[in-house]
C-alpha cells in the first residue's frame, strides 16, 4: 500500500495547551481523504503543520516518502492548498491572480489559466477585480489557484465555505475529476458529515485534537446495521416480553419509550403480533438502518464504535 502522506505522533502545543495530540494520519496515493471533525477540533492546525506554515511541537510528517523539514522546498512545490480563507491582491483580476501565482511557482502554461477558470466557473469574470468578488467567488478562485499547477497532493481546508448548493455540487464533481483523471491525492476537511460522505474514499475523524479513527467509506458503509425501532408506553413490560416470549437478547433501550431490536430473524409484523396479544400499545414500529451521522456523533461524544 502506497502512502503519499503519513504523520507520526504529530503534536502541537499553543501557550501550554495541547491543541493537536499525537495524530497518526495515513493518506494513500490517489485517494480523497475526508478530514472530519467539529469546529475547533484541530483540523486546520494539522493542515498548517503539513504545509509547513507552523512547526510541530513533537512528531514528524512524511510526504512523498521524505521527512518534512525547513528545507523541504521541492516537496512543497508538489502541493496545492487552501488553508482557512484564501488571500489575494484585491486590485488584480482572477486571471492576473493566477498569472502571478504561476510566475511565482515557475509554471508557464498560459492555456492552463483559462482551463482552470472554466473549471471553477470564473471564466467570464473579465476585468472584474477580486475586491468586487463575493465570498463564494473568492473561494472558487482560491481553489483555482490551488489546482492550477496540477499538484500531486491537494490540501483543502473547508473548501465549500461561502458556496451555494449548486457551487458545492460543482466543486464536489471537480474534486472527484481531479482525483480520478489526474491522479491527484486530496485531503479535504469539513465539519459537515454529508459532504464528506459524498466525496471521500477514507474518513479520518478528529475531535479535541485527537484522531479518533481512520476508516474507508466502503468499510463504514458495510458496517451499518439494520434494526427495528419500537416505540411503546410500557417499556419494562415490553422488554420482558421480548426476552421471555420472543427469546431476544440483542436489543437496546434507547430511552423511556424507545427500543432498538438488532435480531435480523424477526420482522416488525412478528414482533407486533406477540406484543398485541399481551396488551402492549405500540405507538410506532419500523425497520431502520443506523446512519453515518449516528456513527459520527457516537465517536465525537466519546463512544466506542466497533467496525
Amino acid at each position: 500500500m502506497s502512502y503519499i502522506l503519513k504523520t507520526n505522533h504529530l503534536t502541537k502545543v499553543f501557550e501550554g495547551k495541547e491543541v493537536v495530540s499525537s495524530v497518526n494520519m495515513n493518506v494513500q496515493k490517489g485517494e480523497i481523504y475526508g478530514f472530519l471533525g467539529p469546529n475547533g477540533a484541530g483540523k486546520t492546525t494539522v493542515m498548517k503543520m503539513i504545509t509547513n506554515l507552523i512547526k510541530p511541537t513533537n512528531g514528524e510528517i512524511e510526504i512523498f516518502g521524505e521527512r518534512l523539514t525547513d528545507q523541504s522546498f521541492e516537496v512543497l512545490k508538489r502541493i496545492g492548498s487552501i488553508i482557512e480563507y484564501p488571500i489575494f491582491y484585491d486590485k488584480l483580476t482572477a486571471r492576473e491572480t493566477l498569472q502571478l501565482h504561476c510566475d511565482y511557482m515557475g509554471y508557464y502554461n498560459q492555456k492552463e489559466i483559462e482551463q482552470v477558470l472554466d473549471m471553477v466557473s470564473l471564466v467570464n469574470t473579465g476585468d472584474k477585480r477580486v475586491k468586487e468578488f463575493s465570498l463564494g467567488m473568492k473561494q472558487r478562485l482560491g481553489i483555482a489557484r490551488a489546482i492550477i499547477t496540477k499538484p500531486e497532493l491537494l490540501i483543502l481546508d473547508e473548501p465549500i465555505n461561502g458556496l451555494d448548493p449548486q457551487g458545492i455540487k460543482e466543486m464536489r464533481d471537480l474534486f472527484r475529476m481531479l482525483s480520478k483523471e489526474y491522479g491527484i491525492t486530496i485531503i479535504v476537511s469539513s465539519h459537515i458529515l454529508g459532504e464528506i460522505e459524498q466525496l471521500a474514499d477514507t474518513i479520518g475523524v478528529i475531535n479535541n485534537g485527537k484522531l479518533i479513527q481512520e476508516i474507508s467509506l466502503a468499510q463504514l458503509t458495510r458496517s451499518q446495521t439494520d434494526y427495528i425501532e419500537l416505540i411503546v408506553q410500557d417499556i419494562q413490560k415490553t422488554s420482558f416480553l421480548l426476552s421471555e416470549k420472543l427469546l431476544l437478547v440483542n436489543f437496546k433501550l434507547v430511552d423511556d419509550h424507545c427500543i432498538r431490536i438488532y435480531d435480523s430473524t424477526l420482522t416488525p409484523q412478528m414482533i407486533s403480533k406477540v406484543l398485541y396479544e399481551h396488551d402492549i400499545e405500540i405507538e410506532a414500529i419500523s425497520k431502520k438502518t443506523s446512519t453515518l451521522e449516528e456513527y459520527f456523533l457516537k465517536l465525537v461524544n466519546g463512544g466506542v464504535v466497533n467496525v
